[in-house]
């Protein structure tokens, strides 16, 4: 099955974020039609006013809290309904809880996890099967790096993450010759309002950096990528240090 076709129509879930504005801009500027999903109304107008000024063709917004997942099925049906169709998705919500507030309250692990995984999962869910039955699409997920090996600083989070991470593994092997593509994006530090409160290094990208990456993965039908892409190389040293040593790091 031949997956050369135009990506039009494009539902951007999380779409207030820095990142997924970022990548809603490159398609904007070819005149695509976006249908931006989140829970601030206000925040959800203001980009969907910006798209709209770089030459989207159409914008909608959905205001919802993704945590409620028994409506994801609705939002689905919505996006499709303004877009006539959907050619391409970009998951990006989620949340960085402070490592050591929560590491200890299993209340507020089950909330992190129901924004960073069990959201996502369904929602992949969903629009995996919508993609599958039409047989093209591209669902891109991003996740991170923090997936790749659990770290003292934010097991947590990566926790969540990881999971995702394998479900799309599973997934991607599942639909491959479906032509669907599944696209994880595994950023690392990027300096955004998610990130305010950590102290910004050299290893930082920028959202417009990581927005680039994904575009030019979403279009070129990538499986797997890092951004910006040198975190793939240092998450092979991270993953082959044996424990005994990566135990005694300080991250």
């Amino acid at each position: 099955m031949s997956r050369d076709y135009a990506i039009e129509k494009v539902l951007l879930i999380g779409a207030t974020s820095a990142i997924a504005h970022e990548v809603a801009k490159h398609f904007a500027r070819e005149g695509a039609s976006l249908c931006l999903v989140g829970r601030s109304e206000g925040k959800l107008e203001s980009v969907a006013k910006d798209l709209r000024v770089r030459g989207a063709k159409a914008v909608s917004v959905i205001v919802q809290d993704l945590t409620v997942v028994d409506r994801h099925e609705a939002v689905l049906r919505q996006a499709v309904d303004y877009l006539g169709g959907l050619d391409a998705a970009l998951i990006a919500h989620g949340q960085l809880p402070n490592q050591r507030a929560v590491e200890n309250d299993p209340s507020a692990i089950l909330r992190a996890f129901s924004v960073n995984c069990l959201s996502v999962l369904s929602l992949v869910t969903l629009l995996g099967e919508f993609f599958a039955a039409q047989h093209r699409g591209v669902l891109a997920v991003i996740t991170s790096v923090a997936g790749d090996r659990g770290r003292r600083s934010n097991y947590v989070y990566g926790a969540a993450k990881g999971a995702v991470d394998i479900f799309l593994d599973g997934l991607r092997a599942r639909l491959h010759q479906s032509g669907v593509t599944v696209l994880s994006i595994r950023p690392g530090m990027v300096d955004t309002p998610m990130t305010m409160a950590i102290k910004k290094n050299v290893f930082f990208a920028t959202a417009h950096d990581v927005g680039k990456v994904i575009y030019h993965a979403m279009r070129t039908r990538k499986s797997v990528v890092y951004a910006p892409r040198f975190w793939k190389w240092i998450m092979v040293v991270i993953k082959l240090l044996p424990r005994r040593i990566f135990h005694k790091l300080p991250f």
